[in-house]
C-alpha cells in the first residue's frame, strides 16, 4: 500500500544500517519475552545475540533476523515454574539437536505444502498480532501492582510521538535513502524525548513514573515492578501487620508493597557482562532419564513452532525479496543457534517476522545484517546500556505499527468473492486463531489441516462412472475422479452389484486408489460381486494397488503384454468370454 518493501540492492552500508535498527527494536521484545518465560532480562538480550548471530551465519536465509520470541518463551514458562531455570538449558539444547536433525534429514521442504491461504492467514494474524501487543507500550502501574492504560497528556504526547515517528519512516525514502527511515525516526524522536523529558513539568509524567515520555528504561522497571507484585500478590502474609488502602480504595499488602519498592532501576537495568556456560552459573541437572522425561515433551514442542515460524518466515521473506532461501539449511541454522543458546544460558528462540521485516524495509538484504544486529545489541549490554534505556517507547511503537502496515496483506480484503470461497474460508480461520490464540504455530498446523479437508471434500465429488455395455453384454464401468477415503462412499453408490448382469468390467483407466480406505472398498466390492455367483474384471489398475488387493488377487492377473498400461484382467474370464464366441459361432 505504501509500496513499503522496495526492491533494493545489497550492500555494506545497508546492511550495517539496518542491522543497527533491527537492534534497537530487538531490545524492548528480547526484555517483554524474557519476562514472559520467567526469566532475567539479560537471559533474553543473551538469547537474541547468540540466535541473531549463529543464524545469520547458517541459516538459510540472508537479511532474516532470529532472536528470543514470544512463541518460544509460552512454551519454556511452566517447565521454569515446576522444575526450576536449570532445567530450561537442557531443554534449549535437546530442541537444537531435534532441529538439527530435521534438517539434515531434509525435511525442510514440507513448507512447501503450506498453501497460499494460508500463507495470507498467517500474514494478517501475524499482523494483528503484532499491533494488539503494542498496547502494552500504553501502560502503566498503579500503586498495587497492576498495569493501567495510560491517561491524559501523557497519553495524548505519546500518540503524538508515534505518529511523528510514522511519518518520518513513510516520507524520509521519499527525498532520500542514505540512511534507513526507521534508524533516522529512532534518532530523531529519541532526542526529542530526552527534550521533553528535561523541560516538561513532571506533574504531567503518568502515575508511578519519572518520565514524562516513556522510556524502555521505565518500561524495564514498570514490568519488573508488576511482576514482582504478582509474585507477592500469590504468597502468605509473612507480618501480622493489616494491609494499608491506596487513594482509589483498593487494599495494598504489606507485601506487594515491600515487593515493589524492591524494584529499583539499578537493579532491572541492561547491563551486564560476557555469557557464560550455563553449569558455571547454575546446578546441572542430573543427566538420567528422568531428566530427559522431563525435558523432552518441551524440547519437542519447541523445535516444532521454531520451525514453523521460521520456515514461514522464509517464505515470506522470500516472496518479498523475490529471491530464494534453503529450508533445510534454516532448520540446521535454527538447530545451532539453539544448542549453543543453550549451552551459555539461554532461553531459545527462532526466526521472528517483525524485526525480519524492519531489516527488508531498512536495506538488510545479506547476511551481514543479521550479523551486525546480534554484534550491536551484545555491545548494548556490555557498554550502551543507559544509553538504549533512553529510546522512547513511543518510537519502537510507531516502527512497528509501519510494520503492521507493511506486513498485513491489503489486497486480501478485496479478494472475497474473487477467490474460492473455501479459500478465503481458510485464511479468515488462520489469521482469527493467530490473532485470539497469539500461537503461530498452531494457526499454521490448523490451516494446513483445513485446507486439506477441504480439498479431500471438494475432490470426494469428483468420482463418478460412464457405463456402458460390451458385445458379449457384460457392463463396463470406466471410473473418473480420485478414490480415496472421502470418495469411497460415493464410489460404492455407482455400483448396482444385485442387477448387473453376470459378467462386469471396472476400468480403472481414468483414476487412481490413494490410500487403504480405496483398496478395502475394492476389496469389499469384489467380494460382493463373488458372493452374487458374478464375475468381474478389474482392469488398468496400478501395479501397487494391485499388489495390496490380497483379497480379490484369485480373480486379478497381470496380461504382461499390456504391462506398461498396467492393464490387467483374469484368465478365468477371458476362457468364458471365449466359450460364449464359440457358442455364438
Amino acid at each position: 500500500m505504501l509500496h513499503f518493501f522496495q526492491s533494493q540492492q545489497q550492500n555494506f552500508k545497508n546492511d550495517i544500517l539496518s542491522g543497527l535498527t533491527v537492534a534497537l527494536a530487538l531490545v524492548p521484545e528480547a526484555v517483554a519475552f524474557a519476562f514472559v518465560a520467567g526469566v532475567s532480562p539479560v537471559i533474553g538480550l543473551y538469547s537474541a545475540f547468540f540466535l541473531g548471530l549463529l543464524t545469520a551465519i547458517f541459516g538459510g536465509r540472508p537479511g532474516m533476523i532470529s532472536g528470543a520470541t514470544g512463541a518460544m518463551a509460552v512454551i519454556v514458562v511452566s517447565l521454569v515454574a515446576l522444575h526450576g531455570i536449570e532445567y530450561l538449558f537442557p531443554a534449549v539444547i535437546l530442541c537444537g539437536i531435534l532441529q538439527i536433525t530435521f534438517g539434515l534429514t531434509r525435511l525442510g521442504v514440507l513448507i512447501r505444502m503450506v498453501p497460499h491461504s494460508v500463507m495470507l492467514g498467517f500474514v494478517n494474524g501475524l499482523a494483528i498480532v503484532i499491533f494488539m501487543a503494542q498496547f502494552g507500550s500504553f501502560q502503566t502501574i498503579n500503586d498495587i501492582g497492576v498495569m493501567t492504560y495510560l491517561r491524559g497528556p501523557v497519553l495524548w504526547i505519546m500518540l503524538a510521538l508515534t505518529a511523528v515517528t510514522m511519518a518520518i519512516i513513510w516520507l524520509l525514502p521519499k527525498f532520500t535513502r542514505a540512511i534507513p527511515s526507521s534508524l533516522a525516526a529512532l534518532l530523531v524522536v529519541t532526542i526529542a524525548s530526552v527534550v521533553l523529558n528535561q523541560t516538561l513539568d513532571t506533574s504531567l509524567a503518568a502515575k508511578n513514573q519519572d518520565h514524562v515520555v516513556m522510556t524502555v528504561g521505565d518500561m524495564l522497571v514498570t514490568n519488573a515492578k508488576s511482576k514482582a507484585a504478582d509474585a507477592a500478590r500469590g504468597g502468605e502474609p509473612t507480618d501480622g501487620h493489616g494491609p494499608a488502602v491506596v487513594a482509589d480504595g483498593t487494599e495494598l499488602t504489606p507485601e506487594v508493597a515491600a515487593a515493589i519498592a524492591s524494584v529499583t532501576p539499578e537493579t532491572t537495568g541492561l547491563s551486564g557482562g560476557l555469557p557464560r556456560l550455563f553449569f558455571l552459573e547454575y546446578v546441572l541437572p542430573p543427566l538420567s532419564l528422568a531428566t530427559l522425561w522431563i525435558i523432552l515433551p518441551y524440547s519437542l514442542v519447541l523445535a516444532a513452532v521454531g520451525l514453523i515460524e521460521s520456515l514461514m518466515t522464509l517464505s515470506l521473506v522470500d516472496e518479498i525479496t523475490e529471491t530464494q532461501g534453503s529450508g533445510n539449511r534454516e532448520c540446521v541454522g535454527q538447530g545451532i543457534a539453539n544448542v549453543v543458546c543453550g549451552l551459555f544460558g539461554g532461553m531459545g528462540g527462532c526466526a521472528m517476522i517483525g524485526q525480519s521485516l524492519i531489516n527488508v524495509n531498512s536495506g538488510g538484504r545479506g547476511r551481514l545484517s543479521g550479523i551486525t544486529a546480534a554484534v550491536c545489541l551484545l555491545a548494548f549490554v556490555l557498554f550502551l546500556a543507559p544509553w538504549i534505556e533512553m529510546i522512547p517507547m513511543a518510537a519502537l511503537v510507531g516502527v512497528m505499527f509501519m510494520v503492521v502496515i507493511g506486513t498485513f496483506e491489503w489486497a486480501s480484503i478485496q479478494t472475497f468473492g474473487k477467490v474460492p470461497i473455501s479459500d478465503y474460508f481458510v485464511m479468515l480461520v488462520v489469521a482469527g486463531y493467530t490473532a485470539v490464540m497469539h500461537d503461530l504455530a498452531t494457526a499454521v498446523i490448523l490451516g494446513v489441516i483445513v485446507s486439506a479437508l477441504v480439498f479431500a471434500w471438494q475432490h470426494s465429488k469428483n468420482i463418478g462412472a460412464d457405463i456402458k455395455f460390451n458385445e458379449l453384454g457384460g457392463k463396463v464401468y470406466q471410473l473418473h475422479g480420485p478414490l480415496f477415503f472421502a470418495s469411497v462412499s460415493s464410489f460404492k453408490k455407482l455400483f448396482d452389484p444385485e442387477n448387473d448382469p453376470d459378467d462386469v468390467v471396472i476400468d480403472f483407466y481414468y483414476t487412481r486408489v490413494y490410500d487403504q480406505s480405496g483398496l478395502e472398498a475394492i476389496t469389499g466390492l469384489t467380494e460382493k460381486y463373488e458372493q452374487l455367483g458374478k464375475h468381474l474384471v478389474l482392469t488398468h489398475l496400478s501395479p501397487e494397488c494391485r499388489k495390496m488387493l490380497d483379497r480379490a488377487h484369485a480373480i486379478v492377473t497381470v496380461n504382461h503384454a499390456e504391462e506398461p498400461q498396467y492393464h490387467v484382467t483374469t484368465e478365468r474370464i477371458l476362457k468364458i468370454e471365449k466359450s460364449k464366441e464359440d457358442v455364438a459361432t
